[in-house]
């Protein structure tokens, strides 16, 4: 193997091998504590040290640095104390995530890493985010995330690079191409011959870098590194290397011919640089044994840590309690001066007085810009706040959520609007494996805001009318809010963008033009988890949300006969179950109305709810409502048999009679 040292000292060449040496060591400890039962799982880096030691090595200690579970070298070039990484992999208190998550699935603020999730393709998405905070607050920066070779199969992948391209992020895209994705040799898995061609579809600057040339990657990286802060943009780098072991170490390397193993096996990163130190008496035989004495016993004194810490111990409410980052809830309330105006407006003016008290926050989504979204809801945004902070984005929704993430990380908040809701599922993933488990994993918040314009009522047919609610109200960590009236839309959605957590803002685009209301022209904000009583009764107990709201009103002007209560729910997560204890108590019957279709959705849970703590307040079986269990139809006449309004009313003179 060819070394040049060009301008390097002696004292960056030794300090580039002991970073290889210490991960190297530490690995192969970890291998005999693996076959003791110590730890649980390994996935080893042996073999590509030097990628993640020199690409460490090149950035500077306050730039961000995305690896996956290869990249021990990242962790130990930035000084994570070895205890808490052995606490880590042994699920101790000491480790990042308080047992909750294994290997390298954590972040470190402290040390500017952000670990991976085993959909391994939204950390990309998530470092265009760092880095779109850094160009926005001029910060001459660079952010590296790894990937492997299997993850470029990804959609993912490519969305993340065509928003680094049109962007200009400085991104430096770190591609270890070792080989193999598990067993799936690379042949099997792209029909290109190198992965930074495909940089070029996305103009895009790439280099191909010998993967186990500590030098090579660390001069190369380097030069670009002061490049891009020099001049903002994404580069793409194949690095390329091969995995000694297992995808895992259960899996083993059966798979891989004896003849490519030998031939990776003497091109190893670190016996080929110290033979190379060596030759030119930078280090000694002496030095190197001293330095293997030094690093075996700093391993071994922070496992003895690591092994003399209890299991960890926990309970309920300290587990839940970590689902969400605590959120103090400052009420701002309103003058008296209000003005009638329709629930889209009402929504506009929310964003729009949030986006003046809130310097960093940056609202993405498509046409967002001077389009001003399809229901207009940033128009004239751009005028007041620039294209910096209301941005146009790609049709790519999990890199753009991913990107919020990335936001979030670097202090910012972002509003992400979906076009439609239907269109979250191309960006579920990040919704559910990111943001929603991320402060619970290692106590980072997701300060993001998902605006949901949903619904049907308007013949929008099976992709434009769907209220998917239930898919986030089941997934903890995430909040979700659904407001039927204008000055709840803007109170609630002002206290949304205040909360550090992840929020799905549903909005009932059939709501949005048709409903006025008198809202507060000045700034205020509206607690989450909090329903409304909008009409008090003792025969009948009515909760609702969104435009079930207004079928229920509707219903009841129609039968003032029926003395109901009726109950806004206005947050489904956090979900005000007292308020429902409450009125079922005081009338022993419950209605529970939605839009979603019956099966699974939130008015099952508010029934088993309601059995089980109000069982005996009941004079009646609690009744549910909602759509059919069929996608909804186009045509008008299918679709009003497809809602649930007309047969609500049905159902509650049979409940009230009962």
């Amino acid at each position: 193997m060819r070394y040049h040292i060009g301008d390097f000292d002696n004292e960056i060449l030794v300090q580039l091998y002991e970073r290889m040496l210490k991960p190297r060591m530490i690995e192969e400890k970890m291998l005999i504590l693996l076959r003791q039962g110590k730890i649980s799982k390994w996935f080893s880096g042996i073999g590509q040290e030097a990628i993640s030691v020199g690409v460490t090595s090149a950035l500077k200690n306050e730039e961000y640095i995305l690896p996956m579970h290869r990249n021990l070298g990242v962790f130990t070039t930035r000084n994570v104390p070895l205890n808490r990484l052995f606490s880590q992999w042994q699920g101790k208190a000491s480790g990042f995530t308080k047992g909750r998550d294994r290997s390298f699935h954590f972040g470190t603020q402290a040390h500017k890493i952000v670990g991976m999730i085993s959909h391994l393709g939204p950390q990309l998405g998530v470092a265009d985010g760092i880095a779109l905070a850094d160009s926005l607050r001029r910060k001459k920066r660079v952010t590296a995330v790894f990937t492997g070779e299997g993850a470029t199969s990804e959609g993912d992948f490519h969305e993340a690079l065509n928003v680094a391209s049109v962007w200009n992020l400085p991104v430096l895209f770190c591609i270890e191409n070792n080989g193999y994705g598990l067993s799936t040799p690379t042949k099997e898995q792209y029909n290109c011959e190198h992965l930074a061609d495909r940089a070029k579809g996305y103009g895009m600057e790439c280099r191909i870098i010998d993967g186990n040339n500590i030098l090579e990657v660390y001069a190369k990286v380097s030069e670009l590194c002061k490049a891009i802060r020099k001049r903002p943009r994404p580069i793409f780098l194949e690095f390329k290397t091969f995995r000694m072991r297992g995808h895992e170490e259960a899996s083993g390397t059966k798979y891989v011919p004896e003849k490519l193993m030998s031939k990776w096996a003497k091109k190893d990163p670190i016996s080929n640089f110290e033979a190379f130190l060596l030759e030119k008496k930078i280090i000694s035989e002496e030095f190197i044994e001293k330095k293997k004495v030094e690093i075996t016993d700093e391993i071994n004194s922070n496992l003895d840590l690591a092994f003399k810490e209890e299991a960890i111990t926990s309970n309920i409410s300290n587990e839940i309690d970590d689902v969400y980052q605590n959120f103090v809830y400052e009420e701002v309330k309103s003058n008296e001066k209000v003005t009638n105006i329709r629930f889209v407006d009402a929504i506009s003016d929310g964003l729009r007085q949030s986006m003046e008290r809130h310097n960093e926050l940056i609202i993405m989504g498509q046409d967002v810009a001077e389009y001003g979204g399809v229901f207009k809801i940033t128009e004239g945004f751009t005028k007041e706040f620039g294209r910096s902070r209301v941005r146009n984005t790609p049709i790519c929704e999990s890199a753009i959520v991913s990107a919020a993430m990335g936001l979030a990380i670097n202090g910012m908040k972002a509003v992400v609007e979906m076009q439609f809701a239907d269109f979250v599922t191309s960006g579920f993933n990040p919704v559910v494996n990111y943001l929603a488990k991320v402060h619970y994993r290692w106590g980072q918040n997701a300060d993001v805001v998902i605006r949901m314009p949903c619904g049907g009522g308007v013949g929008a047919g099976p992709f434009h009318s769907q209220t998917n609610e239930a898919w986030f109200t089941k997934t903890p960590g995430l909040k979700v809010v659904y407001p039927a009236f204008p000055s709840d839309a803007k109170g609630l959605l002002t206290t949304a963008i205040n909360d550090p957590n992840p929020i799905l803002f549903f909005e009932h685009k059939g709501l949005y033009r048709s409903i006025y209301g008198d809202v507060p022209e000045d700034y205020y904000t509206l607690p989450l988890g909090k329903a409304s009583t909008l009409k008090s009764g003792g025969t009948v107990s009515i909760v609702t949300y969104g435009a079930g709201v207004h079928w229920a009103l509707e219903t009841l002007e129609k039968h003032p006969e029926i003395d109901a209560e009726l109950i806004d729910l206005r947050t489904l997560q956090p979900l005000d179950t007292e308020a429902i204890y409450q009125s079922v108590k005081k009338t022993g019957k419950l209605l529970i109305l939605q839009e979603d279709s019956l099966f699974g959705g939130i008015a099952s849970d508010i029934s088993a709810l309601v059995m089980e703590n109000c069982f005996e307040s009941l004079d009646a079986p609690v009744k549910r409502v909602g759509s059919l269990e069929t996608p909804i139809p186009f045509a008008s006449n299918l679709e009003a048999n497809y809602l649930p309004k007309q047969r609500f009313e049905s159902d509650l003179l049979e409940l009230v009679a009962y």
